[in-house]
């Protein structure tokens, strides 16, 4: 079973490094919308209501992706296929970089509406008013933290819950990009929702800032700063988890992250993560290949431990 599932963590991923996102009939939307279609009805400023519908919404993956679990399990084959379905299914590390890369094409000829058009791809902030190096910051900031949700976090549950790892993870953080932020209708409904998505992603985001740190060379920083700068300020970050991945990032750019956040319907001031320049297209570039590595390391991270704890299980069962 660890075999399979380790042949099925790295297929996936090689699917999405190939095929990046389905461009149809995703299956993360299909749960949107489920999701969006419960809390229409369930939705009360309660914080009890909102822990019931994140039950509510849930039941069906754990239930589906259980049996998906225990049923392919019995065919090596097969479970390694299905594993790799919904590997592919729910990270997004080809998109992050090609997002980036994207954005820094239209800052490169300057054509900050196209830019500010590109950056929904990425992060829910306003960017009607943003100019270059704040278009960067928005996009260096939203992959730093997505590798971890979308990449890391599904590595590591699905290394240890194999499908159903993979599958409520996804549905937890897509939970919490819905409903987890403080805005005058999700106040309390969403705090469960929020909770659970910090909890998911405490190990992983602390495995990306790491990752990222150690593979600063690659991008031309350091492995030393990158530390420094993420110990020093990942706990100014609001959230438990982003500053770690946040202040890694800036680190090993040289730049400045944090600031003013223009959103729909809030602003926030977050503080200065890092040290020198706000980024600009260049960095931008680098923050996108940063991604790729730590993708490619956690992958090789997740698929060796399987094999080695599937071997080590093996020798054990000789007699």
């Amino acid at each position: 079973m660890l075999t399979s599932r380790a042949c099925g963590l790295a297929a996936g991923l090689m699917a999405d490094a190939l095929l990046g996102d389905p461009e149809h009939h995703h299956p993360v939307a299909w749960f949107g919308s489920w999701a969006h279609w419960l809390e229409q009805r369930m939705h009360a400023d309660d914080t009890v209501r909102g822990t019931l519908y994140l039950a509510a919404v849930l039941a069906p993956l754990a239930g589906a992706s259980i049996a998906l679990e225990l049923n392919s399990r019995r065919h090596p084959l097969t479970h390694a296929a299905v594993t790799a379905l919904c590997t592919w299914a729910v990270v997004g590390a080809h998109s992050l970089s090609r997002e980036g890369t994207l954005m820094a094409e239209r800052l490169d000829l300057d054509d900050l509406d196209g830019a500010r058009a590109r950056l929904g791809n990425l992060c829910g902030r306003d960017p009607s008013g943003l100019d270059h190096e704040e278009l960067a910051r928005a996009a260096v900031e939203s992959m730093a933290e997505n590798t971890a949700d979308a990449v890391v976090a599904s590595l590591w549950w699905g290394a240890l819950g194999g499908i159903p790892g993979l599958v409520l993870h996804r549905g937890i953080n897509t939970l919490d990009a819905m409903v987890g932020h403080r805005t005058q209708r999700f106040a309390h409904f969403g705090t469960a929702s929020a909770r659970m998505d910090d909890l998911a992603a405490l190990a992983p985001a602390r495995i990306t800032g790491l990752a990222a740190c150690l593979l600063a060379p690659y991008v031309g920083g350091s492995t030393r700063e990158s530390w420094r700068i993420m110990r020093r300020d990942a706990r100014r970050h609001p959230s438990p988890n982003g500053g770690w991945c946040e202040a890694a990032w800036a680190g090993a750019l040289g730049v400045q992250l944090g600031g003013r956040n223009v959103y729909a319907r809030r602003t926030e001031t977050r503080p200065l993560l890092g040290e020198g320049p706000r980024p600009r297209s260049p960095e931008l570039r680098r923050a996108a290949a940063l991604v790729g590595a730590v993708t490619a390391s956690a992958t090789a991270v997740a698929v060796l431990g399987l094999l080695a704890t599937a071997r080590l299980g093996t020798g054990r069962d000789r007699p």
